[in-house]
């Protein structure tokens, strides 16, 4: 279901909607922009393999489906989009989970070959996003010289983000997503939401393997505005999962039916990683 903003709202914030027909808005710096789009062709599909050397892809990838969050001054800009978290899976290289349905998951793709089941079929990824700097004369900047991410102890204060105030603008756009061969399922989303004094972000990975294993990889992202001082970003990023066993030991559930809900079994899933990160935006370069 596509959310509408409220355009008194929206004025009232001292923000402006996209022109065009784009998705998002401006407000206090920021252009803020989702799109989505459609699965790639088979066409592009093959050029994907190509370039990230593999012949195993989601079976459902939003190629041209983004969020992009740009402070206009600076030229910083924060996105997100399928390549660059498929890139993240391609280098991370995660051992294959091993279920009794994979010795059937090594045909799915080329029944007439066998495949040796040596990559991770989940498609589970590290990613937490992309970001450049985008100057006026057309030079671009990428790496940890330009944008630095530190570690820090601060972190995100979530109750405080519940709405209290209108949302000038929301969305939720799927990146990739496989069923894994109807045993389970794995999901990589984004949502972003403005509000008049800050907006906020989750990036979600989200996996299922029925009977076997759940994994949840999360990115939230926050920036209250400030018209007199640099941006602050701050980036909680998380890695929870565990087995079906271990939660049946804990006397949970240890149907697949029960877990369709990651923000459900999120807070049950042990802890595997965890670390908040800040970036101070320049006001101008």
């Amino acid at each position: 279901m596509q959310w509408e903003a409220d355009e008194k709202d929206v004025k009232a914030a001292g923000a402006e909607l996209l022109p065009d027909g784009r998705r998002g808005l401006r407000i206090h710096g920021w252009e803020i922009e989702s799109a989505n789009r459609s699965c790639l062709t088979s066409l592009n599909l093959q050029s994907w393999e190509e370039k990230l050397e593999t012949s195993h892809l989601p079976e459902m990838i939003f190629g041209d489906s983004s969020l992009v969050l740009k402070h206009m001054s600076s030229g910083t800009k924060i996105h997100f989009n399928a390549f660059d978290a498929l890139v993240g899976w391609k280098n991370e290289r995660l051992p294959p989970v091993e279920v009794p349905a994979a010795a059937q998951w090594k045909f799915r793709s080329k029944p007439f070959e066998q495949i040796v089941l040596d990559y991770d079929y989940t498609f589970t990824t590290p990613y937490s996003g992309s970001e450049i700097v985008e100057t006026s004369s057309g030079i671009n900047f990428e790496g940890n010289e330009h944008i630095k991410w530190d570690d820090c102890e601060e972190q995100i204060n979530v109750a405080a983000l519940m709405p209290k105030e209108p949302i000038l603008f929301y969305d939720e756009v799927i990146l990739y997503e496989d069923e894994l061969a109807d045993n389970g399922v794995s999901l990589l989303t984004v949502k972003v939401r403005v509000m008049p004094s800050y907006w906020f972000l989750l990036l979600r990975f989200w996996l299922r393997v029925d009977g076997v294993l759940m994994r949840l990889r999360d990115t939230r992202v926050v920036c209250n505005f400030s018209d007199n001082t640099e941006p602050v970003i701050l980036r909680d990023v998380s890695w929870r999962e565990t087995t079906f066993k271990a939660l049946a030991s804990k006397g949970y559930p240890s149907d697949s039916a029960s877990y369709n809900d990651p923000n459900v079994i999120g807070q049950r899933l042990p802890i595997v990683l965890h670390k908040t990160q800040k970036l101070k935006v320049p006001v101008s370069l």
